[in-house]
């Protein structure tokens, strides 16, 4: 396997390219810093990581206190 562009709601976010210990995830976009260098054992294993990576920003944004 080559490199492989991840997606995530139709904007590229970053590219997984095959290491040693399975697929590492270079990040392209600021928005899944988090996630840079981490291993995959698949694509769609890095993709599940982005779907939850902003499910998780996207409830503590929910969950902050209003200010008055």
């Amino acid at each position: 396997m080559n490199k492989q562009v991840i997606e995530h709601e139709g904007e590229a976010v970053g590219v997984v390219v095959p290491d040693a210990h399975g697929l590492r995830f270079l990040a392209v976009k600021y928005n899944v810093w988090d996630l840079d260098a981490q291993r995959f054992r698949s694509a769609d294993d890095a993709r599940a990581a982005i779907r939850r990576l902003f499910a998780a920003k996207a409830a503590s944004l929910v969950a902050r206190p209003t200010l008055a």
